[in-house]
């Protein structure tokens, strides 16, 4: 009976044992996995996210990296067009380089141009022009230049490039624009690239077809004639001093008072850093200003019939560009015509790489 009642405490104190070491293996394990369980709870009731919904955890996690790359995307398009964005005439050209460039003097430029093989009538035949032989300013001696063939020969040089590079822009962004046009489904960079251009041509509502208007080139021979004749041939006080080639008007931006004003006039002439920058300038406010609306109208309709831009008809449109008004645009076909500026209408930039070629 003795014996009996032994075995029994024994298994009951195994048993017992048993429990024991059981419950403290819970006990660790509990106070192991604790702080971490807890630490993780923390973090994810500070972030509000529910972590019990892996596939909506990442659903966000990618839907928040698309909205970064979108963001990534639309921020390294507006400093890659940054050169136009819709801003006021008044501070055109403000974000030029802070030091002044130099001025070359006019036998200089006509060595550089002779070097670079740069000449009117190669141009003419080969329609190309190397856009590298740009100058930031005109030169002084420009107006002392006796012969009139001469110097409009130096003007033209001198302006071609310019004028012919600005417009090249624009025929990229309304290149890129028909091809977003033409597509089923508008990709987010698409749409911020839209975003960018409705700002910049101000367009307002998301007008698609008064963007397809507003963005798009000037004639050459039109640009060069208003510039000639707003300058008379680079001599003006204006081009010298403040690089303006168009005689663009301001009201409150830097700019320069006109010798014989109207005493209840307060304008300016608009005055810019670099020749490039008065170009730029000029294009925006013929492609946006409500005087140029009907000129609009008119390039649009040209461009639906032929797809070529007769500057001989557009001028005149551009009455209210000049209080002469119709006299102003007479002038501007008298000095096309006697230059044969038409024949640079079709003049386009020499291709320097294979980018640049098929970009073409």
């Amino acid at each position: 009976m003795k014996k009996k009642n032994l075995k029994t405490t024994q298994d009951n104190s195994n048993l017992n044992f048993f429990k024991t070491f059981l419950t403290s293996l819970v006990v660790i394990l509990i106070f192991s996995v604790l702080p971490n369980l807890l630490s993780f709870m923390k973090i994810n009731l500070e972030s509000n996210e529910v972590v019990l919904n892996s596939s909506k955890q990442n659903f966000d996690e990618i839907l928040d990296k698309q909205n970064k790359k979108n963001k990534i995307i639309k921020d390294s398009i507006k400093d890659r067009y940054s050169w136009n964005i819709f801003e006021d005439i008044d501070v055109f050209g403000k974000n030029e380089e802070d030091e002044d460039p130099q001025r070359l003097s006019a036998s200089t430029i006509e060595e550089l141009f002779k070097d670079n093989g740069y000449d009117l009538d190669t141009v003419k035949k080969t329609k190309l022009v190397n856009v590298g032989n740009q100058l930031s300013k005109l030169p002084k001696e420009l107006q002392n230049i006796e012969s009139p063939k001469k110097r409009k020969k130096l003007f033209i040089k001198i302006v071609l490039p310019l004028i012919i590079e600005e417009n090249l822009k624009i025929r990229f962004d309304r290149k890129k624009l028909f091809k977003i046009l033409n597509k089923n489904n508008t990709s987010q960079r698409d749409k911020a690239w839209l975003e960018l251009k409705f700002k910049q041509y101000g367009v307002k509502n998301n007008d698609l077809a008064k963007l397809k208007i507003r963005m798009d080139e000037i004639p050459i021979s039109l640009s060069i004639a208003q510039a000639a004749k707003e300058t008379g041939w680079g001599s003006s006080r204006f081009a010298q001093e403040g690089n303006a080639l168009f005689g663009q008007w301001t009201w409150s931006g830097e700019g320069i008072k006109p010798l014989e004003i109207e005493k209840d006039k307060k304008h300016r002439v608009a005055k810019f850093k670099i020749l490039k920058a008065s170009v730029r300038a000029y294009l925006r406010n013929l492609n946006t200003h409500t005087s140029y609306k009907e000129f609009r109208i008119e390039r649009a309709i040209q461009r639906d019939n032929d797809k070529k831009l007769n500057s001989l008809k557009l001028v005149e449109y551009l009455e209210k560009y000049a209080e002469t008004g119709k006299e102003y645009t007479e002038v501007l076909k008298k000095i096309i015509n006697q230059n044969s500026l038409t024949d640079f209408d079709d003049v386009d930039i020499l291709p320097t790489s294979l980018k640049m070629k098929n970009l073409i």
